[in-house]
């Protein structure tokens, strides 16, 4: 297992806005062969029905610590409120009706496993791989592990220290989206 470094690059209350900056990052990303894997806290009945329409079969178990609730024991999942759910690997256009479906009170990661983050000859940057090519935008949490609920939105581009061009491309991505780069770092296990 390796790691990124997940940069917070923009922090905004407005859904909208932090969906646009997503498409422009993937517009200057190399994305032919996506994917978009979600991590998620449900809490509200109405997003439960809603992200089952998105993603059905999806795995989930309950938060309560009681160690019951679970889609590997055949439970229902709206007796067992508020689950944790995951689910690797979709196609990169079930992202947005995910994010949608979600309510304030519910917090999620949606996160855009790219093939590579280009090459930016004028500013000194060289092809970043798909082993370090993410993309991740935490919905109602600042953080990719819903640990700090809020009702804003971050978006976070992840990439990794190459020639020491991590900072450089942090800041020309931020800037593609009119953010910036907050200083804000976190290492996700990939």
């Amino acid at each position: 297992m390796s790691n990124s470094a997940a940069a917070a690059v923009l922090t905004t209350p407005d859904l909208p806005e932090a969906l646009r900056a997503v498409r422009s990052l993937l517009a200057v990303a190399d994305s032919a062969h996506g994917e978009v894997d979600f991590e998620a806290v449900i809490r509200s009945p109405d997003a439960l029905a809603r992200v089952l329409d998105v993603l059905p079969g999806l795995d989930w178990w309950a938060l309560s610590g009681d160690g019951h609730g679970s889609s590997k024991a055949g439970d229902d999942p709206a007796g067992c409120l508020p689950i944790r759910v995951f689910d690797w690997g979709r196609p990169l256009d079930s992202a947005e009706p995910f994010i949608t479906a979600l309510r304030p009170e519910d917090s999620a990661a949606v996160r855009w496993d790219l093939d590579a983050w280009p090459a930016v000859p004028e500013a000194g940057l060289e092809s970043i791989s798909q082993k370090y090519a993410y993309l991740t935008l935490t919905v109602n949490s600042r953080d990719l592990y819903q640990d700090e609920p809020s009702q804003d939105h971050t978006v976070h581009v992840h990439c990794r220290d190459r020639n020491g061009d991590q900072t450089a491309r942090v800041h020309w991505l931020a800037d593609r989206v009119g953010g910036r780069f907050s200083g804000r770092v976190e290492p996700a296990p990939l």
